[in-house]
């Protein structure tokens, strides 16, 4: 059985992503719940379900725990609403949910929303330092993203000659992209220089290969394709959906794992691509938004979706084909590194973001013909992946 054809995006909306102290968890619900059915031209009484996403609800005072944060925050008492929590996957996960009952045929239309406040805890009570304080004793104590991915991109490094020069080129792209997104954390380009005089975080990341912690919110209209017609709207059909945790929280313990893959990804896009009838991503492939937490996962990421064979990411970056202009634009959003990464509300930002590349109305963005789009969410240390194909 496939999901392909079996559920259209009707509506998407999101806040501008940034650091929102004066706005409560409830405000960018709305915020991006109401833009989202004003797009699929439907009203809150319209919709039968929901499904919220929110990873860390001990950032926001609680709020996220369960369905009842978006009961409160819309009013939609009258439905059942499932709270998903899945790392960094949790937005696409939850689309995911959202959609399986979409084309099992229980609900018609239905509505799913990320959302995640980072910015309203102290620094010792923010996601590193939860990292930090928690976990085993011996192998977990003090574990942090910035230090896991730097692994990765050490042996990256020695593997395959390359320097902090290229991951440099990502960090400039997607800042470039960023520069053109008015709802982007970040809207300013960055020069060579700046990337190698600002502050070392976890060597060799610095400053600029780390994508910032943020607070955002962004939802999704779904419904049967052919009741899509009867919303006056442009549907944009989910053609593949993977889901794949084959290594759990303890990659750096994994025997299997060569620091160069993550076989998360892998997995996924297989699924993903099996779906959709993806025999040549490069070529079938239209416009991607990948899951830049840092650099180095970006680049790692073109190798692992079958864009270029590994060791070749460099020439992927190097040559241009990742950027605006190139065969496949990567995260023509400016992606985590410019946007930032509320980390509930990531998955469905870039599912936005597609459906408007998708949509011709990307603006300065625009990707001029795209038809089939990908969006790529990486959760965890490497635990888990989501690769969802969507088509016009």
């Amino acid at each position: 059985m496939t999901i392909r054809d079996k559920v259209a995006i009707i509506g998407v909306g999101a806040t501008p992503f940034g650091e929102h102290f004066e706005r409560g968890y409830p405000d960018l619900i709305v915020e991006a719940a109401y833009e989202a059915f004003e797009d699929a031209n439907v009203s809150p009484s319209q919709i039968q379900a929901a499904w919220l996403g929110t990873c860390f609800p001990d950032s926001g005072g609680y709020q996220g725990n369960a369905g009842a944060s978006l009961a409160d925050a819309l009013s939609l008492y009258h439905v059942p609403i499932s709270r998903v929590a899945n790392y960094c996957a949790t937005g696409t996960d939850a689309f995911r949910n959202a959609c399986f009952a979409v084309a099992s045929g229980i609900y018609d239309i239905v509505l799913v929303v990320g959302a995640e406040k980072m910015r309203d805890v102290t620094a010792r009570e923010s996601l590193v330092g939860q990292l930090a304080e928690t976990g085993h004793p011996v192998h977990g104590k003090g574990v942090t993203a910035p230090g896991m991915f730097a692994l990765f991109a050490t042996r990256y490094f020695e593997l395959f000659g390359i320097g902090r020069e290229t991951l440099a080129k990502v960090a400039m792209k997607n800042h470039r992209h960023g520069s053109l997104n008015p709802k982007a954390h970040f809207q300013k380009e960055i020069t060579l220089e700046q990337y190698f005089k600002a502050p070392m975080v976890a060597d060799p990341l610095g400053l600029y290969d780390c994508c910032p912690q943020t607070d955002g919110a962004a939802a999704a209209v779904i419904c049967r394709p052919d009741l899509a017609s009867t919303f006056n709207t442009e549907p944009i059909l989910v053609k593949g959906l993977g889901l794949a945790n084959p290594v759990g929280d303890e990659l750096a313990f994994d025997p299997e794992s060569d620091f160069i893959s993550f076989r998360a990804t892998k997995d996924a896009a297989r699924q993903a691509y099996e779906q959709a009838g993806i025999r040549d991503p490069l070529k079938e492939i239209d416009v991607a938004e990948l899951h830049d937490c840092f650099t180095i996962t970006e680049l790692v990421t073109y190798e692992d979706l079958g864009f270029c064979p590994t060791g070749e990411g460099r020439q992927f970056i190097e040559k241009g084909v990742s950027s605006l202009e190139g065969e496949l634009p990567v995260n023509t959003s400016g992606g985590l590194k410019s946007c930032g990464h509320p980390i509930g509300a990531t998955g469905l930002r870039m599912i936005g973001e597609i459906t408007d590349q998708l949509r011709g109305r990307a603006g300065k963005r625009q990707v001029k013909g795209a038809t089939r789009g990908l969006v790529h969410n990486l959760g965890g240390l490497g635990a888990v992946t989501s690769v969802i194909v969507l088509g016009s």
